[in-house]
């Protein structure tokens, strides 16, 4: 199982928008998978090239190197915190990505799908840079929606060229840009009109928002500029080009191209370089791509038109580039928007929950926890304190973490360790069976990425298990220890097993609960943030999150608890929250009624 994980732009911290999309989603999948025994290469890392990054760079008055420097230490130590098992967590302006880029090129270029084009290229006046089409904003020429973008119009959804915008405007600082005429490559998307069509018309189980997306990705089919008049970025490897100081590709191709790069730096780093072959080249394997909505298009048109001219696949044939045939997404696991008040997050705006200050108050498993059942899965979905507050306390607090507390601890009180059951009864065998048949209910969600259906049917179980506790009444079974043994016996399996179905949601209370339990040695393993050498380029030092997941032992199976087996008195697995904290949220967040 590929599962391979949008990259965040290094030109800020992320927030809980960005990580509701992308982040948890992609994690609860992973380590599912690995759960279930299946061989997972989980791989992303920060897009620090483009525009993005020289105007935060210049904004900050450092340079663009600088700019991505600081700022994907800051999302790595987010992420590592959020526990995202990442196999390589890495970055664009790595050697390994330079050379896997230009590679990729090359193969599109000796079979005939790029093509160099004069073009009309948008110069901010003030500061002689170029302007991407992204940064461009005007009048549409086809439905005059007043604020098209230089490459796509929202309104009618039709691609657009920046020249092609009725009075545009510098989204950096409103200024008219100059048109001048320059020289690029473009991807001919005309070129795969067939094989994309084909290959998409195939995709019939995907998340209906992909789907509906899709429909209308063929219908504008036309070249699309991959090369920029820029001097940050991946130089381009022809004579001619590749000594030009103001030619780099376009962010977006090399971005894409982050996918497969990441994964051979992680063969690189595992001592078998060819490992990455596994997932690229076995016919058996599975990839999943997650993101936000806003990147269906770069995976479902974009990402697929490179792979099928890499491997010589597209209407116009050709040869396998330098990697062979590439597998292509099985998958595009799209979420909608997390919003605030109605409102997409903004940091121009204020409307903004960062992810370093989430963690420092709240801690990871309530976050990871809400995005799951309350995320924005198939539907953008505001966030509110409101409900962050009583989902925490009702659902985590009160359900789960009182399950688990009251079990142990009545255990502990009354044996000290797990209690040997003496002829059970058929309520203890009816919640036995139900909590072993969820596995297979929620495994089959899970794998389908259908998060709020699987959370939900773990947390039937602890529904279940709480009352019956509440029906058995063990507290009052003093005067029958064969049958309060038995009652706390099934309590507790219970609790082993539901905290084996949360386990891809709540890893790190998991763990807890684990040790509760008497277990010792790593549950659910946690990502590691780590200082590195660059592979190709001697002195560079980058941060990479990654991990030796093979030592965790959570597998997705229910495990006979060990009777006799001592229990310490248990603590609090979720702490409450001020009910007063959803009327206002705390000190440094904005307010969401």
């Amino acid at each position: 199982m590929l599962t391979a994980v949008a990259w965040p732009y290094a030109n800020g911290p992320r927030h809980i928008g960005h990580v509701s999309g992308f982040g948890v989603p992609s994690d609860v999948f992973s380590r599912y998978q690995r759960m279930a025994g299946n061989r997972v290469l989980m791989v992303s890392g920060t897009d620090e090239h483009g525009t993005p990054i020289t105007v935060q760079a210049d904004n900050e008055g450092l340079t663009s190197q600088q700019t991505a420097d600081k700022y994907t230490r800051q999302i790595g130590q987010d992420l590592q915190g959020l526990g995202l098992t990442y196999d390589l967590f890495t970055r664009t302006t790595t050697g390994n990505h330079a050379d896997v880029t230009q590679q990729i090129f090359l193969a599109l270029h000796r079979n005939g799908y790029v093509v160099p084009k004069t073009t009309r290229g948008a110069i901010s006046p003030s500061t002689g840079r170029t302007l991407p089409d992204r940064y461009i904003e005007g009048t549409c020429p086809i439905c005059g929606y007043d604020g098209a973008r230089g490459d796509q119009c929202d309104n009618c959804g039709n691609q657009l060229d920046a020249a092609e915008l009725i009075n545009p405007k510098s989204r950096i600082n409103g200024e008219t840009p100059k048109f001048v005429e320059t020289e690029h490559y473009f991807l001919d998307l005309s070129a795969f009109v067939e094989t994309l069509g084909k290959w998409l018309s195939s995709k019939t189980d995907w998340r209906p928002n992909v789907l509906n997306f899709t429909k209308n990705l063929i219908d504008d089919m036309r070249p699309r500029p991959i090369t920029r008049d820029l001097d940050w970025g991946v130089k381009i490897p022809l004579d001619g080009w590749r000594d030009q100081p103001m030619k780099r590709f376009y962010v977006w191709f090399d971005a894409v191209i982050g996918y497969f790069s990441a994964s051979v730096e992680w063969a690189r780093r595992s001592g078998n370089p060819d490992a990455w072959q596994e997932w690229w080249s076995n016919p058996e394997a599975r990839s999943y791509y997650f993101m936000g909505k806003d990147n269906i298009t770069f995976h479902a048109q974009i990402w697929p038109a490179l792979l099928f001219g890499h491997n010589g696949e597209g209407d116009r044939g050709g040869v396998p580039g330098k990697y062979g045939k590439l597998h292509l997404p099985d998958e595009i696991v799209s979420s909608e928007f997390l919003t605030m008040s109605g409102s997409k997050f903004s940091t121009s705006r204020g409307t903004v929950i960062y992810v370093h200050d989430f963690l420092r108050d709240f801690g990871p498993d309530t976050l990871r926890y809400f995005i799951s059942v309350a995320g924005p899965e198939t539907q953008d979905t505001d966030f509110t304190w409101d409900e962050f507050v009583r989902r925490t306390n009702f659902e985590l607090a009160n359900e789960w973490g009182n399950l688990v507390n009251r079990s142990i601890a009545m255990a502990h009180k009354n044996v000290g360790a797990i209690p040997r059951p003496d002829a059970p009864t058929a309520a203890d065998e009816e919640l036995k069976e139900l909590s072993r048949k969820a596995f297979d209910t929620a495994g089959a969600h899970l794998q389908r990425s259908r998060f709020k259906a699987a959370a939900s049917e773990a947390m039937r179980v602890v529904t279940a298990a709480n009352r019956y506790l509440s029906d058995q009444e063990p507290w009052k079974l003093k005067d029958d220890p064969a049958r309060r043994d038995s009652v706390l016996h099934t309590a507790l399996q219970v609790v082993s097993d539901a905290n084996t179905l949360l386990t891809p949601f709540l890893p790190h209370s998991a763990q807890k609960v684990h040790e509760a339990l008497g277990g010792s040695g790593v549950w659910a393993a946690q990502p590691e943030l780590q200082e590195v050498e660059d592979l190709d380029i001697p002195g560079r030092i980058n941060p990479i999150i990654t991990g030796d997941y093979k030592t965790e032992q959570a597998r997705w199976k229910s495990v006979p608890i060990e009777v006799g087996k001592p229990l310490e008195k248990p603590t609090p697995l979720f702490a409450k929250l001020d009910p007063e904290l959803g009327e206002t949220g705390p000190e440094w967040a904005p307010i969401s009624k």
